[in-house]
């Protein structure tokens, strides 16, 4: 069998197998990226668009290169898991008692269940092929949406997430660097033609122009990796996303081809497709630790979750809400604090008012007024 023929029984034999695994997408790139990838990145970063986000500077040289994650890699299989919802994601956006958490953390973190079969495949392929291999989940320093669209199993939207012809937007990633040379598959093409959905359903304008997003104005980094305040301009159009948001992928056309997941793990828990903003409100540390047990929004914190689903009260409309915004306004959390603040106000501006005086007397301290300021 010459040189040509063994790659590509390689290619199949480790597309079957991931096949078998459960992986609903392979594909193979070079252990590269085209210049122009690398360029934008550098640019997005140049801009500050990246927000607070600082491991993505931290690590620029390693994201624009992949072989400086690993010099020896020659290749990089890219796989992919199907977790698309068996419902519109957004129709909780209308329950205003209600909290959204974006699909993709209804269930447990799939970075577990992706890491499992990344080491399933990483071993298989090893031991088969005698080759070194080191696998990667989103967390590692990887530009993983670009080798994945360079791999043929989608391409980068509008919205700069990964689009496929058979799963819509409803993809996660895994990559295995290993040291065989195997021939990349065609890079997919850019299907999104003249569509401008994901740019236009946007609720707080994150996207400055077509494949280009400003992070700092994307809710789900300012629900998820923003640590401070949510500034003013955004908390009204956040509604009630409390952790993510999923507009732009869910208005893309192509998922009407996508089919929802088979893979148990990744079906949505029930008590957060629409969790009560009132029951949520209560949680202390141990209350939101046990909730969230397993999901990746415990990684925020009980005081930037309860921050989020303050703004989402704030947003409801229900008066009977406003106690439980009340009962906040002395958490131990300045963050919590300020939201309080912020959603008593929008919900009772009489109650709002009467205690305003009494928080700004005399013995009110500057970070007291402050919050009290951001509401006013």
């Amino acid at each position: 069998m010459d040189g040509v023929s063994a790659a590509l029984e390689t290619k199949a034999a480790i597309r079957d197998q991931a096949l078998a695994l459960g992986f609903d997408a392979v594909g193979f790139a070079a252990a590269d990226l085209a210049a122009e990838t690398s360029r934008r990145f550098r640019q997005f970063l140049d801009e500050g668009m990246h927000g607070d986000m600082g491991w993505l500077a931290a690590h620029a040289e390693r994201r624009a290169a992949p072989r400086a994650l690993w010099p020896e890699a020659k290749s990089v299989v890219l796989l992919a898991l199907n977790y698309a919802p068996d419902h519109d994601p957004m129709d909780n956006l209308a329950a205003a008692d209600r909290g959204n958490i974006s699909v993709y953390a209804r269930h447990r973190d799939y970075h577990d269940l992706l890491k499992k079969k990344l080491r399933q495949l990483a071993g298989w392929m090893a031991q088969r092929f005698g080759t070194e291999v080191k696998l990667f989940v989103d967390t590692a320093p990887v530009l993983e949406k670009p080798l994945a669209a360079a791999a043929g199993i989608g391409w980068q939207g509008k919205h700069t997430n990964l689009v496929s012809r058979g799963h819509g937007s409803w993809l996660f990633l895994g990559e295995i660097f290993t040291a065989l040379d195997l021939a990349p598959d065609a890079a997919e093409e850019d299907h999104c033609g003249s569509c401008r959905n994901c740019l236009d359903i946007c609720p707080t304008k994150a996207f400055p122009a077509p494949y280009r997003l400003d992070a700092r104005r994307c809710i789900s980094y300012l629900t998820i990796e923003h640590k401070g305040h949510i500034a003013e301009e955004f908390r009204v159009p956040m509604g009630n996303r409390i952790y993510g948001c999923d507009d732009c992928l869910a208005v893309c056309p192509w998922n009407k081809f996508s089919s929802p997941t088979r893979e148990p793990a990744l079906l949505a828990r029930a008590d957060l497709t629409a969790p009560l903003l009132a029951d949520l409100s209560k949680l202390d540390d141990a209350g939101f630790r046990a909730l969230f047990s397993g999901s990746p929004v415990k990684r925020i914190g009980r005081d930037r979750f309860v921050r989020n689903v303050l703004i989402a009260i704030g947003n409801s409309g229900t008066p009977a809400l406003a106690s439980d915004a009340e009962a906040l306004l002395a958490d131990p959390s300045p963050l919590v604090r300020a939201m309080a603040v912020w959603a008593l106000k929008r919900l009772d501006e009489e109650r709002f008012t009467a205690l305003r005086l009494q928080h700004l007397g005399a013995e009110s301290n500057q970070a007291v007024r402050n919050e009290w300021d951001l509401a006013s």
